[in-house]
């Protein structure tokens, strides 16, 4: 049996995209939405939203790219958690609607991406996914999670990991 580029990487965008949506229930909990939104790890990094929205934007871009379609608009103006929740909700159903065997397809096409200074990078799909897509989606999850944790929000690694729950299992008996 093969493993296939889909089977390897949109499950795991669904599932971090699932665990973001987690956190920002956590986060709601502490009643401070507002200052959390605009919050980042250093004056020169994106503020939590855009960490989030840069997430969705890397999944859905690498399903695209990948499967040959067009990723669906978010003009980034989410200024809730809520608004952020829906905005990955959209994101998963997107990724989830993708033909596997047409994502699969893409490992061999070229991919073209054209930076906002002009520069860009040109990649084959396999190189793509490996190098470029998967760890900037995880970077910019990774950095969200690390932006409500620095700001009290009580997450431990269970949460960035809630995707495996289903998977977990009690230690045997003494």
């Amino acid at each position: 049996m093969s493993y296939s580029f889909h089977a390897a990487t949109v499950p795991a965008f669904v599932g971090m995209l699932g665990n973001i949506k987690s956190w920002l229930d956590v986060a709601a909990s502490t009643g401070n939405e507002a200052a959390l939104l605009e919050a980042r790890l250093a004056d020169d990094m994106f503020a939590l939203a855009r960490q989030i929205q840069i997430a969705s934007d890397s999944a859905k871009g690498a399903g695209a790219r990948m499967s040959g379609t067009e990723a669906p608009a978010m003009p980034d103006t989410e200024t809730s958690f809520a608004e952020l929740k829906d905005r990955c909700d959209k994101t998963i159903a997107y990724l989830q609607s993708i033909d596997p065997a047409a994502y699969d397809a893409g490992a061999d096409r070229e991919v073209v991406i054209t930076f906002p200074n002009g520069g860009g990078v040109k990649f084959d799909g396999k190189t793509f996914l490996s190098g470029f897509a998967l760890p900037n989606f995880y970077f910019h999850a990774t950095t969200a999670y690390a932006i409500l944790r620095a700001n009290g929000v009580p997450l431990g690694k269970q949460n960035f990991l809630g995707h495996l729950m289903p998977y977990m299992f009690a230690p045997p008996a003494a």
